[in-house]
């Protein structure tokens, strides 16, 4: 029987099962000269290279919409006032 590859490309998404390696993880999330997206070092599909500045502007936009998120469930959980509201469904 023939051994199943642990990396490759699947309808052109890349996928690796090797067993993963701090040095190669490390690689993988920093290549200066590539682009802003990189192959995973284990899994499938792609991932951020923090050598390029859009990567940085990726994860800033991501994490101000976490905060406004956070901070918007945390003010609708501190209001006690809130009123009730009717639904009515006309058939």
């Amino acid at each position: 029987m023939a051994e199943k590859p642990s990396s490759g490309e699947l309808f052109g998404v890349p996928y690796n099962f090797e067993r993963p390696k701090l040095s190669r993880m490390l690689q993988s999330y920093w290549q200066p000269g590539e682009g802003m997206l990189v192959e995973k070092p284990f899994g499938i599909g792609y991932t951020l290279n923090l050598a390029n500045w859009r990567s940085w502007i990726v994860l800033a936009v991501a994490g101000g919409l976490l905060w406004q998120q956070q901070q918007s469930d945390s003010d609708e959980s501190g209001d006690g006032d809130a009123e009730a509201v009717e639904v009515v469904v006309d058939d």
